[in-house]
Parts: C-alpha cells; structure tokens; sequence
C-alpha cells in the first residue's frame, strides 16, 4: 500500500493506525440521490456524517458534526443551497462545500463559487467523480475550471481601497515562488501542471498550495484563485 502527501505522515508516525477518513455531508432533498451518494462515498472509505433534506437542515447539521466536505444541493426548500451556503461558510470556514446541481446553469455556478464554494458536481456524472471532487478539495486539488472562475468574478462588487491595502500585505507574506503557484492556480492549472512548469517535484507544489491557503487565511484552491484574480494578480 502506498500513501502520500499529509495523511502518508500521520500514518508513518503512527504506523498502528489508518489516517482519518474524510467525512462528508449530504444535503439534498431527494432521498435517492442520498442514498446513491452515501453508497457511492463510503464504497471508496469517505464516511458519511449526515444528511440533510432542507438547506436550514443543512446548516444545522454542519454545524453540529463540523464535516471536511459538505456535498450541498443549490435548489432546496426552506433555505436554498446558496443560503446555505452562505451560512455554512460563516460558520465553518474550514469547512469545503461542493455545490450539486441538476444542470450547470453558469449563474447558479458563479453565485455559488463567489459565496465560498469550493466547485461543484452535476448530478449525472459518473458517480465515482463525486469521490474524487471530495478528495481533490481535501487535497488542495483543483475541481472548476478557469472560465468559471472569471465567470464568478463578475459577481464581485469592486474591492475597497481597505481590502486592497489588506490584500498588499497578505501578498507580501508569500515568496516568489508561492506567488507564482497561486498566479498558476489562477491560471486554471492543477498540481501536476504547474510541478511541470516550475520543474519542481508535485510534493513541492503542494506544500506550496498549503501554506498559501494559510497565508491567504482561505480553505481551498477556489477560493485561493478568486483572490487572486480579484486582486490582480493575473488578467
């Protein structure tokens, strides 16, 4: 068995355990796609912490078991996914939340990733692409493409001169290298891609993307790109 990145660590050190499963909410309000998604997640070792059948529902069951991913329906009753969102990403910021939805209508896509979400599944994927979204979100793993993310930016008002002063700070705090990683995450790149541009090791992009997430105080590779577009860093 071979295992990498973070949770290879946490395994070497404490060899007599497995690493965590990634735990996920699922909010949708039919009970069918519940099911498919909890059989599909905890077939491939991601445990299954709840779900939700309303977006109020969903805010309060995050709330209460605090998951790494929330699986979130835009179109729900009392609350819908957007709000909820909204109201998940308050008060879980660590929190990553992938929006489902029925079809890609880009408004619904850009509203949500411009609220905090981390990408999105359409509902007739291939089931086993939910497994890997929900990976690749924990992982810092890139999930929505560049032309959606400038589609999200136009849901931005104009950043305020304090922001922007904000924004000048947490720019200084990065190296060279670290801004050229988040120019390339901006750019619509995966981890693999950019290694092969900077001719660095993936491990090494990675450790990058992590401590670029902390510097930028965000929580994903989305949010890490929408702040760079939203801040210039890349046209």
């Amino acid at each position: 068995m071979i295992i990498r990145g973070r949770r290879a660590t946490e395994f070497m050190e404490h060899p007599s355990r497995a690493p965590k499963p990634i735990r996920v909410l699922i909010a949708d309000d039919h009970k069918l796609v519940c099911l498919g998604l909890r059989l599909v997640l905890e077939r491939d070792g991601i445990e299954v912490v709840g779900e939700a059948s309303t977006g109020r529902q969903a805010v309060q069951l995050a709330q209460e078991t605090s998951p790494d991913v929330v699986l979130l329906d835009i179109l729900m009753p009392d609350m819908d996914g957007l709000e909820a969102l909204a109201s998940i990403r308050s008060i879980l910021p660590k929190t990553s939340v992938i929006m489902l939805t029925a079809y890609a209508r880009p408004d619904f896509l850009a509203r949500a990733i411009a609220s905090g979400a981390a990408g999105y599944t359409t509902k007739d994927e291939d089931p086993a692409r939910v497994s890997r979204a929900v990976r690749a979100v924990v992982e810092g793993e890139a999930i929505v493409n560049r032309d959606l993310l400038r589609l999200a930016m136009r849901e931005f008002a104009e950043t305020p001169g304090g922001q922007m002063a904000n924004a000048a700070a947490e720019i200084r705090t990065l190296t060279p290298q670290q801004l050229r990683v988040l120019t390339l995450i901006a750019e619509g790149m995966d981890n693999e891609a950019i290694a092969q541009e900077l001719t660095v090791s993936r491990n090494t992009v990675k450790t990058h993307v992590r401590e670029i997430f902390q510097k930028l105080g965000v929580s994903d590779r989305t949010r890490a790109a929408v702040w760079a577009l939203r801040h210039g860093l890349t046209q």
